[in-house]
């Protein structure tokens, strides 16, 4: 189980995240939605340390950790056991797609080079993509190079997977299969906190959804709750104005 007591951030006297408290519990799926600015990435980077908030608790594998104060032991400790997928890949370009997913389970795990690469061949595996294993980033297409990516990520075995709009910056022909990847690791068990835009994705693969305003968290149910009966006028408006684009007579 993860719980985050109180996060706050401001930035340039403008908060971006107001006083967040959020438990997730393990196998669970929770995606954030929200307008552009709510809050929705600063909150998945705050939880990985890569956004270091004023202040807010994060309790994960029985550890507690201040998010607005914490040592490298215990960075390096937190960023075992979380794990983030990003928008834009973020791969080594001049390793190869194994090495890529080699680095983190030497580096961080101190796992040595032959068992790191019997883990990641076997999330490559798992991706589709043991056959491209010496493969380099830019011989990749951009749904290839994302399931790096998740293999990358899910090859720490992290406690929950973070996924930053894992499909925002792909061709529309390229979004189904990383979709896929994430599906299948969400059916495995796999403990996720998805920031997307893509409302029928995440009506497909979240258990549950939280729509976040402002900083704050003002819609928290079950994806069946949130997308059918949103007890919030924002978030109405909000699915709403979505639905309209391809489902004209969508109504709440």
């Amino acid at each position: 189980m993860i719980t985050i007591n109180h996060l706050s951030m401001t930035f340039h006297n403008t908060t971006i995240l107001d006083d967040i408290s959020l438990t997730v519990t393990k196998g669970e799926v929770v995606a954030i939605i929200g307008s552009s600015g709510a809050g929705k990435s600063t909150l998945l980077r705050c939880i990985n340390r890569l956004e270091r908030p004023e202040r807010g608790e994060l309790r994960i594998d029985g550890q507690s950790f201040d998010l607005a104060r914490l040592t490298q032991r215990q960075l390096v400790h937190l960023r075992q056991n979380t794990a983030m997928v990003f928008q834009q890949f973020s791969l080594f370009q001049r390793r190869t797609v194994l090495e890529n997913v080699m680095e983190g389970l030497m580096v961080v795990k101190k796992y040595s080079r032959e068992k790191a690469k019997q883990m990641a061949l076997e999330q490559l595996r798992k991706v589709g993509l043991i056959e491209r294993a010496d493969y380099y980033p830019k011989q990749l297409s951009g749904g290839q190079q994302q399931r790096v990516g998740i293999a990358r990520a899910l090859a720490m075995e992290p406690q929950v997977l973070l996924l930053d709009e894992p499909t925002s910056a792909l061709d529309p022909e390229l979004v189904a299969e990383v979709q896929d990847v994430i599906k299948r690791a969400a059916v495995e068990g796999n403990t996720m906190i998805l920031v997307s835009h893509e409302m029928d994705f995440v009506r497909q693969v979240a258990t549950r959804v939280l729509f976040l305003e402002k900083g704050k968290i003002i819609e928290n149910g079950s994806t069946q709750q949130v997308f059918e009966h949103p007890k919030h006028e924002r978030t109405k408006a909000f699915l709403a104005r979505y639905y309209q684009r391809y489902e004209p007579e969508y109504v709440i």
